[in-house]
């Protein structure tokens, strides 16, 4: 049986990679704290968005865009805005 070929979408491949750069920016910023304690604090609220990337983007690599791609990127967007709102960075 041929194997099924992923949907893809190009603005989908720019959000993907957009959160990707934030991500990054994000991570560095927290490892310029130098206070340990604050960027534990700072790293483990940032565990979900990273979560969230990462199930949007494996999902995206694995299946394509698909009709659970839309739900994925809001919960990523959530976890961002509220993580920036939280997190003075």
């Amino acid at each position: 049986m041929a194997k099924k070929r992923r949907k893809l979408d190009k603005e989908f491949e720019k959000i993907i990679y957009s959160a990707k750069k934030k991500i990054e920016l994000i991570l560095a910023k927290i490892y310029d704290i130098n206070d340990e304690d604050i960027q534990k604090e700072y790293m483990s609220g940032f565990k979900e968005v990273i979560n969230d990337y990462d199930l949007l983007k494996n999902n995206y690599e694995l299946v394509g865009f698909n009709e659970n791609s839309e739900t994925l990127k809001n919960n990523y967007q959530e976890k961002i805005t509220k993580f920036e709102s939280e997190y003075e960075i």
